[in-house]
């Protein structure tokens, strides 16, 4: 496989369709505000309905938004509001939103045989957040093939629980639509009103979906380097640490931030929540320790709830902003600003304050131009966070804690709620509409987004002026 780069946070390119240049800050939003609309037209349909009646506009909107940003805030239950075809419906607008509406048009081209023009790279550069173009179609197909291959490991890990639970047909339905929607980061489920609440004592089922969650936001870079790198050690006899350092500095900065902020979210929930009744009081300690872990892994972007939100502590609800606004990793299915994007900030403050003149990570330098995109993608992401909020909290009567809770949730697209959802006003739910779409194209374009055109270099020197700062 070739190395796509050490550091991934965004990409920007422009392109040429006859004398025009569209951006990709303009193409990629379009494509996933069509697969929406369209959603949203197909879930109205009486046939979707588990009532045989129309869902009302702002409903079929909601689930088509959330369903398509991978995000799983719902304003009705899943299982109980929508007919067979209706659940089809949003299921595959999961999929569609978890591998990218570019990607899977790419791969249509691919199938239909049709040749990709120099414009069609450069979209599916930036859609997939790449910094190259090098072998980037063999890359896609080797995506799709991974992601089925994971989602249906996945669903048959999940009959062995489901199956005997819910009958042959249902359970395999069950567990093909846990394992998508897990893998994908969605959140979205079919079981019942509760989430995963009536399995918080099954072990099986947490680490089956906290397996899948997390695979899918390590990022497919990662996946293929580790795999491939695995692959030459075993071969060639390696130790586990050999084949550790034949990683790519990205590779390894992921792996570590990943284990890192599952066990920083798990120490701090498990004090916070060890003697909570809402929660998990009543549970053994290792139902405690297994639930803290996963409530850890689903607030980074995954949406599916052992425990109730709304019984969390404010020390557990603290961390779950700061876990649910980092996110996955780039290249994958996960929402948030990412852990390499937050990293690169952080590290950068830390190299400010040590006097360093260059920022390094595994013995390799980041560049300037990485620096300002990831600054960028965090403070354009956090002013959305605090604008959502105040106007969520100027058109609903909610608890600041509440509302905050659901504007982290739904622009970081993971999908937990502290039971505000259901009862926003309309004007609520639009505003979560627009943020949970403005989360899904924020890791990708959202810096692209508002900054509009390109103006290029500055025309003119200019002598340096004297600011102060701090």
């Amino acid at each position: 496989m070739k190395r796509l780069g050490d550091f991934t946070v965004n990409g920007k390119h422009e392109y040429m369709e006859g004398r025009k240049r569209i951006s990709p800050g303009r193409i990629i939003p379009v494509s996933f505000l069509l697969a929406i609309l369209f959603g949203t037209f197909l879930l109205m349909l009486p046939v979707s309905s588990a009532t045989g009646e129309s869902q009302d506009l702002v409903t079929a909107l909601f689930t088509a938004t959330t369903s398509v940003c991978v995000t799983g805030l719902v304003v009705v239950d899943t299982y109980a509001a929508w007919s067979l075809f209706g659940k089809i419906v949003i299921l595959i607008l999961i999929q569609l939103g978890g591998l990218g509406i570019i990607s899977f048009t790419s791969m249509m081209m691919i199938l239909l045989r049709r040749r990709f023009s120099i414009e069609d790279r450069q979209l599916l550069v930036d859609a997939m957040n790449f910094d190259t173009g090098n072998g980037l179609l063999r890359f896609l197909i080797r995506i799709f093939r991974w992601t089925f291959a994971v989602e249906g490991f996945g669903a048959l890990l999940y009959t062995f629980e489901f199956i005997p639970r819910y009958g042959l047909i249902r359970g395999i339905w069950y567990s093909v639509f846990t394992a998508i929607s897990a893998f994908c980061n969605a959140g979205i489920d079919i079981l019942g009103p509760d989430s995963l609440i009536s399995f918080n004592r099954d072990p099986w089922v947490l680490c089956v979906t906290m397996l899948m969650i997390i695979l899918g936001g390590l990022g497919y870079v990662v996946w293929f380097d580790v795999t491939d790198v695995t692959i030459e050690g075993i071969k060639n006899r390696f130790t586990p640490s050999q084949t550790f350092h034949r990683f790519s500095v990205h590779t390894k900065l992921v792996l570590t931030l990943t284990a890192s902020l599952i066990v920083l979210g798990a120490v701090v929930i498990f004090p916070a929540e060890f003697n909570n009744p809402a929660t998990m009081g009543d549970m053994t300690v290792g139902q405690k320790i297994l639930n803290s872990i996963f409530q850890s892994v689903t607030y980074r972007t995954a949406g599916f709830a052992a425990v109730p939100q709304d019984g969390l502590t404010p020390v557990s609800v603290l961390i779950g902003f700061f876990l649910m606004f980092i996110g996955g990793s780039p290249i994958g299915t996960a929402g948030g600003v990412k852990t390499v994007t937050m990293f690169i900030v952080g590290i950068n403050i830390i190299a400010f304050v040590r006097q360093r003149n260059e920022t390094v990570v595994y013995k390799r330098e980041i560049y300037p131009e990485l620096i300002r995109k990831a600054t960028a993608i965090v403070s354009v992401s956090l002013g959305a966070v605090l604008v959502m909020s105040l106007l969520l909290l100027a058109t609903n009567d909610a608890p600041m804690e509440d509302a905050l809770f659901e504007m982290f949730s739904a622009i970081a697209t993971v999908g937990l709620s502290r039971g505000l959802t259901p009862n926003l006003t309309v004007i609520g739910k639009l505003i979560v509409i627009v943020s949970m779409f403005l989360g899904r194209i924020g890791p990708i374009s959202l810096a692209i987004f508002f900054a509009g055109k390109k103006s290029g270099q500055n025309r003119l020197d200019y002598a340096r002026g004297k600011f102060y700062v701090g």
